[in-house]
């Protein structure tokens, strides 16, 4: 009895995975065509994207221009490999570095630089889109 019915499953299972050939075939609307090809051509042409920054200075009042001027200056001998953005956004002057696309890249190089810049955080920023790396 046990074997008919290990011959009878072994059977099914044959009939099952055979069963899943077959082919597909998609209608779709030809406007969803026209979206894919905008989408493509913004992102091509789009020069920044929602990321992370870290920020090593702000300050306001008499000097804060110069200071932060100072301070983006002094961070980019430092590390030259990484860019520095000075900004206004009233009253603060403030330095924020870096392009990463994630806020861990950015809690990563923060940690790197947590003994010259004890008071830095990251922030949430639009970036420079830094190119993506390929693996080989």
């Amino acid at each position: 009895m046990r074997r008919y019915f290990l011959l009878l499953m072994i059977l099914l299972a044959g009939i099952c995975t055979h069963a899943q050939e077959g082919s597909v075939e998609v209608i779709a609307d030809e406007r969803i065509d026209l979206l894919i090809d905008k989408h493509r051509y913004l992102n091509r042409h789009q020069s920044t994207l929602e990321g992370w920054r870290v920020q090593i200075f702000f300050d306001s009042g008499a000097n804060s221009k110069r200071r932060a001027t100072e301070a983006q200056k002094r961070f980019s001998d430092r590390y030259a490999s990484t860019k520095a953005y000075l900004s206004f956004k009233e009253p603060y002057y403030r330095v924020r570095v870096g392009d990463f696309r994630s806020r861990l890249e950015a809690e990563g190089f923060l940690n790197n630089i947590r003994n010259d810049y004890p008071n830095a955080f990251t922030v949430s920023d639009m970036i420079d889109p830094p190119p993506l790396e390929t693996k080989r």
